[in-house]
């Protein structure tokens, strides 16, 4: 039976209005004093009008947020099962440490004599990235994966210049991530695509054809976006180095191999580092991100300032270009030296795993990924064939002639408590479902997420479509219009309308 309250509220999940629907003028939670005569320095531009923001008391305000609160998804809430994102659980311990008031009161401008053991921080955090990878160096101001790419991208162009070379095409396999190619646009380079084999794989002969003079680089994701491992990374960066090119890694996927691979060994020559991905720092919501870039010996010369060094009177952070000795940066990516907070959890985090923690980690976060893919592939139709790396790829073929889509299933899934895979990504498979179940989710809930899809599967089986058009249906809204919303979107709250 469904039926609709007198308040919208649906038992504990309740209705909430908007904020600036909640306020009303001349109520607030403080009584602050009169603000004394000043001379205005406005310059005639004073407001004539009230700023329009919504007066509530303070049990409005927290009830307002706790409610809102209560309306999001994440890691905290359940399985988050979002392909190529890597949602895996952020130690209670990392944050403890991020909150001590010795690192959490800094300031990035601080006299260095003072910071000293902040810097030391940064340094082992690099130590450990440099050991785990294999590289020589390593940049650590970058603020997100994206700017991570940016960051080894502008060493390579800038390494490029320096030989007096106007190399500027970069061949982009399509298992990359989604946003090398734009990375590679963004630094006046031309893309180049690579097909991939029918397992998934960069196709090495169409990667030896599109050699030349004028290739840069290339830039690989290892394991790619599909889950899998590229078995020719070797040999493609032989050839791509003999060609006197680059070899860009998409190091996002790292959390599958940390431990028991080093990028160095496979001829990388720059690598980013999701921390959030990696080393459980928080993730995603516009930040604070941090994505460190390795890089080989050829690239070193050229990493970013400012970086720290170690000398006899303690820690120093270089900042300038002529305190190089022999370097050649780029520039500088940001204000300061990078995310201390993201730092902190990190290091916290590689320290309390430790070397055969951090194995047991891109282990489990395979196995997981395989028993899943053991589980669903009995119903669900398998992108590529074989095992998979640390997420497991299907396409959309389960679902032909169901009158279901890819968007449908994920709907439904809504309603079983359960966050969607990521849909229709890579691009390469059609009606992708890409599903990353990471170390840190147990069988029991993997095996409750299988059973709920395979449940979902069977449904569309028999041939009830309508129920899936229709899904969420216990959500706080319904499903929308996703397109008309993208195109059309409603960004300011207006009172006539309200």
């Amino acid at each position: 039976m469904t039926f609709q309250t007198h308040t919208g509220n649906r038992g504990l999940v309740l209705e909430e209005k908007l904020i600036f629907e909640q306020g009303e003028a001349g109520r607030s939670g403080v009584d602050l004093p009169d603000p004394g005569p000043v001379k205005s320095r406005m310059g005639g531009l004073e407001r004539d009008s009230d700023v329009g923001l919504p007066g509530l008391s303070e049990p409005q305000v927290v009830r307002h947020y706790t409610r809102l609160s209560q309306k999001n998804f994440g890691i905290d809430s359940g399985f988050f099962p979002l392909g190529s994102c890597t949602m895996k659980h952020n130690p209670r311990l990392n944050e403890k440490i991020a909150r001590l008031p010795g690192i959490a009161d800094l300031h990035p401008m601080q006299p260095e004599s003072t910071v000293q053991g902040a810097l030391e921080l940064m340094d082992q955090c690099a130590h450990w990235l440099l050991v785990l990878t294999g590289m020589p160096a390593v940049a650590m101001s970058p603020a997100s994966g994206a700017q991570g790419e940016l960051c080894g991208m502008m060493a390579i162009r800038a390494a490029l210049d320096a030989r007096g070379e106007t190399r500027r095409r970069v061949l982009v396999p399509e298992s990359a991530h989604g946003t090398n190619p734009a990375t590679a646009a963004a630094c006046g380079f031309t893309v180049d695509s690579i097909p991939a084999t029918a397992d998934g794989r960069v196709d090495l002969a169409a990667f030896e054809a599109k050699l030349g003079d004028d290739v840069a680089g290339i830039m690989l994701t290892n394991p790619n976006t599909c889950g899998l491992f590229e078995r020719d990374v070797r040999k493609i960066a032989d050839l791509v180095h003999a060609a006197g090119g680059y070899f860009y890694c998409d190091g996002a996927n790292f959390n599958a191999i940390v431990g028991r691979v080093r990028p160095a060994d496979l001829g990388v020559d720059a690598m980013h580092i999701n921390l959030h991905k990696t080393f459980s720092t928080p993730h995603g919501g516009g930040g604070p991100g941090s994505g460190p870039v390795v890089f080989s010996e050829a690239l070193a010369p050229f990493a970013p300032i400012p970086y720290v060094v170690k000398t006899e009177d303690g820690f120093h952070l270089v900042e300038t270009a002529d305190e190089q000795d022999g370097k050649m940066p780029f520039g500088r990516l940001k204000g300061f030296h990078g995310q201390m907070g993201m730092f902190v959890r990190a290091l916290s985090y590689m320290k309390s795993h430790g070397a055969d923690g951090l194995r047991q980690a891109s282990g489990d976060a395979v196995l997981n990924a395989n028993y899943l893919l053991a589980r669903l592939k009995t119903k669900l139709s398998v992108a590529y064939p074989g095992y998979c790396m640390h997420e497991a790829l299907f396409d959309d073929d389960f679902l032909k002639g169901t009158g279901v889509s890819t968007l449908d299933l994920a709907k439904a899934i809504i309603d079983e408590g359960f966050h969607p895979m990521t849909m229709y990504f890579p691009l390469v498979v059609h009606g992708a479902l890409l599903i990353e179940p990471t170390e840190t989710e147990t069988k029991e809930s993997i095996d409750q997420f299988c059973d709920a899809v395979l449940s979902l599967v069977a449904k569309a089986e028999a041939g009830d479509s309508e129920f899936f058009k229709n899904a969420p249906y216990l959500t706080p809204r319904r499903r929308l219009d996703e397109t008309a919303a993208a195109r059309k979107p409603v960004l300011r709250w207006n009172p006539a309308n309200a």
